[in-house]
């Protein structure tokens, strides 16, 4: 099964990009994206229902702004929109879907880049997001994670990190955050498979960054280490420029 997570940075911008057509040639069997940037009835998604995904959207209350959605090809037997607290669903941050074999997140989560109080909000999230895990695991030790944590854990996954020590995304609460989820029994599956410098994940649209790879790894896809012996590969997919990010792939047998 191949998993894509993938920030759009609006699914109205992505489908003139050729969106649709990638997903297509892609032929993942499930995609999860991180700000859609729109309601479900604002986009014509009838492309992807022909490829025979359903689709799972929650976006945000605020127009034009983050939210989610999961298109897939498997079976759902559960979809749970949103995670029961207003203050984060309000701006669509997380959608979780069950299939026979798997649970499968996406999440997008505060960049904290804008303001001190947006970053105090993101630190409040990424302590719900810890307990929030930890339920969902006491029930299902078969999660995977997908999104946009935009939290840069290592000094390998960003291009200056002597520059950018204490820029919101790689502060040092936050990369200790990161290490301390990964212990709920998470690995890394990017790092997992490829241990090399210089593997970005985003890229600004300034000063020609992405053609320099002049990036941030901030895109992950989290397995639970009881489904780690399944993992046949995670790659990032860096031709795909449908964003200012690129998409991860993760093949699960």
């Amino acid at each position: 099964m191949k998993i894509i997570s993938y920030n759009i940075n609006g699914m109205r911008a992505a489908l003139q990009k050729d969106f649709a057509n990638w997903c297509l040639a892609t032929n993942a069997d499930i995609v999860c994206l991180q700000e859609v940037k729109a309601l479900q009835n604002q986009v014509n998604l009838s492309a992807f229902s022909d490829m025979g995904y359903s689709v799972f959207w929650h976006p945000a209350e605020r127009k034009g702004y983050s939210g989610v959605a999961i298109l897939s090809k498997e079976k759902v037997n559960a979809a749970t929109i949103g995670c029961g607290e207003p203050k984060y669903d309000s701006e669509g941050r997380v959608l979780q879907i069950d299939t026979e074999n798997y649970s499968v997140l996406t999440v997008y989560m505060p960049s904290g880049s804008s303001s001190e109080e947006r970053q105090k909000f993101k630190l409040e999230w990424l302590a719900f997001f810890s307990e929030y895990i930890k339920n969902l695991l006491l029930k299902n030790q078969k999660l995977i994670i997908n999104g946009d944590f935009n939290v840069c854990h290592q000094p390998i996954d960003i291009h200056n990190p002597i520059a950018n020590w204490n820029t919101p995304g790689f502060t040092q609460t936050e990369r200790d955050w990161f290490t301390s989820f990964l212990t709920l029994g998470f690995t890394d599956g990017f790092r997992h498979f490829n241990k090399q410098p210089h593997q970005y994940s985003w890229w600004s649209y300034r000063a020609g960054a992405r053609n320099k790879n002049l990036g941030w790894r901030i895109d992950y896809q989290l397995v639970t280490n009881t489904l780690l012996p399944l993992v046949k590969r995670c790659v990032h997919l860096s031709e795909a420029r449908h964003s200012d990010h690129c998409p991860v792939l993760l093949e699960v047998i």
